[in-house]
Order: C-alpha cells, then structure tokens, then sequence
C-alpha cells in the first residue's frame, strides 16, 4: 500500500477489509486478545487507556511487539503506541457499521519523518494485514466468537515459488483458482479435509487459505514467498473447537515432520 506523506513530516499506512458482524462483535475479534488471537498472532490487551498490547510473534520474548493504549473508545476505535526503531508509531484501529450487517474495520499507522527510509517497511508491513484481514474475514464468516489454539510450521526451499507451491500443494490437492473446491489429503500427507477459501499463486509468492473440518473445525493458511533469498513457507492451523487445545501438539508434529520431508532443512 502507498505510504501517505504530508508536509509535517507524518506519514501514514492504511489497510481496511469489510467484514460480517455487529460492531460489537466485531470488537471482540480486533480489540481482545481472545478475539485477536483467535486470527492473528497471541495477543493480550488490557482495554483501557494506559492498558497494554503485547503481540507474540514468536517464542522468544524479544519478538514480542510491546504497545500502550492510548485512545479506547469501543466498540469504535482504539489506538496503541509503540517505540520502533524510526521512533514512535500509533496504530490506529476503527470499526465502522455498514449496510447489510456488515462493518468496515481499518487499521492505520502513523508515525513522524524527514526521509523515505522506512517507507518500504511499512508498506510491507501493510501488505501484510491484507493477508492476515482475509483470515478475519473467514473467521468471522465460520468460527464468530470462538477461540483458537495456534499452530504454525515452516521450512525454507531453495528454487523457484512454482516449484515450491507443487511440492507442498500437490500433495494437498490444491491448484491455484480452485476456490470453493472439496480437498482431502491422501498418501503420507498428515490427515487434512475441507474447502478452498483462496487459492492465489503467482511468480512473487503463493498464498492458499482452507475451511477444515479435519483433522478439527479450522482455518488453514499456508504462504510461500521470497526476500531475495530462499523461499520461506509458513504453515499456520487457527484450531476451534472444544478438542483444539488437546489436538494442536500433534497437528504440529505431523505437520513439521512432513514438511521437513517435502523441504529438507539445509
């Protein structure tokens, strides 16, 4: 997305998807870390001005991204401030009501600067939330109000995207366009059966998007994609269900054992 840049020195990013829901519920899954856990990364928010957003992007607690609540105005809108490396960022999130039952939600950051250094970051980074915005889309469509046990795997593969979207998708049973396809998995491919939500691949990356109901009520997001180096491929599984947090240990062994197999690791 184009960075906005205004005579002050303010630059901005924005990203915005239309979703299903009342605002109210809507909030729940953008403004609780149940809700925005349940879509994106595990998030804890502490819904209050001074409260705060603590985004767990891995194990390690020094990628965890760290903000504070500066603005809550639910169902409406709040915005979280973090310190980055270019200096301070407000994100701002809005929850807009819409004809038909649907709302808008919108995600702006804003952050001060006399040079384009970071803006290629940003709009990377805005980039990015189309990605995760669709997965909130299809949440909010077939799990509302539901919690999710995270699952996520990845591997590396030195070649060509096409090449890495036939090793993991063949198997799978998922070509690109097939939106609204039955798959099942079959052979030594961990047990996995539901529809194609997206199926989207070109030569910059891949990305495919499924509704499970095996092996549990899930949403599935596997991506593939290029910085100029190998291919990273990130599998996530977003669990719902009462046996999720039971099952989600052995849907990441499976799944790592298999992907090792398809991507040795160097």
């Amino acid at each position: 997305m184009p960075v906005r840049k205004e005579p002050s020195g303010r630059r901005s990013v924005q990203t915005e998807v239309e979703v299903p829901g009342t605002p109210e519920a809507v909030w729940e899954a953008i403004a609780t870390g149940p809700g925005i856990s349940a879509w994106f990364v595990p998030t804890t928010i502490e819904g209050r001005v001074g409260g705060k957003t603590i985004q767990h992007f891995g194990p390690d607690p020094s990628m965890d991204s760290v903000g504070e609540i500066t603005e809550w105005q639910p169902p409406h809108r709040f915005v979280a401030q973090t310190e980055e490396a270019m200096g301070t960022v407000a994100s701002e999130w809005t929850v807009e009501a819409k004809a038909g039952g649907t709302c808008t939600v919108r995600i702006v950051h804003c952050w001060f600067a006399d040079s384009d250094d970071w803006d290629s970051q940003f709009d990377g980074h805005a980039e990015g939330w189309v990605s995760f915005f669709k997965i909130l889309r299809f949440y909010l469509q077939h799990f509302p109000g539901q919690e999710s046990a995270l699952v996520q795997v990845a591997a590396q593969f030195d070649g060509a995207v096409s090449e890495a979207f036939e090793r993991l998708m063949k198997p799978l049973g998922v070509k690109h366009g097939t939106e609204g396809q039955s798959v099942k998995t079959g052979g030594d491919a961990p047990e996995m059966g539901g529809t194609v939500l997206e199926a989207q691949n070109t030569p910059e990356g891949f990305s495919v998007i499924l509704k499970l109901d095996t092996p549990a009520q899930a949403i599935a997001h596997m991506i593939g994609f290029s910085m100029g180096g190998p291919i990273y491929i990130s599998v996530r599984f977003y669990l719902y269900g009462d046996e999720a947090a039971g099952i989600a240990r052995e849907v990441e062994v499976a799944w790592k054992t298999w992907l090792d197999a398809r991507f040795p690791p160097a």
